[in-house]
């Protein structure tokens, strides 16, 4: 892990397309933004667990809904 100390205003580059700036620090909280393509997408990292969770469980559903469409396959068949 890369750690650097950045004053407000101060930023870092990232592989040349996104900027993240420091934008203010206070009370222990630090406000940074973003410059980036908009075609690249930006997640706080507990939304990234959210999404990575609900496409777990949606295939997890997926496959139940299989199991489902196959023993109503074998009901028909009688």
């Amino acid at each position: 892990m890369l750690i650097l100390s950045r004053k407000i205003g101060e930023a870092v580059i990232l592989d040349e397309k996104i900027t993240v700036r420091v934008i203010e620090i206070s009370k222990g909280v630090v406000r940074i933004g973003f410059e980036a393509p908009n075609d690249m997408l930006i997640l706080r990292e507990e939304l990234e667990e959210e999404v990575k969770q609900a496409n777990i469980e949606a295939k997890s559903s997926l496959k139940d809904m299989d199991a489902l469409k196959g023993l109503s396959k074998k009901f028909k068949k009688k």
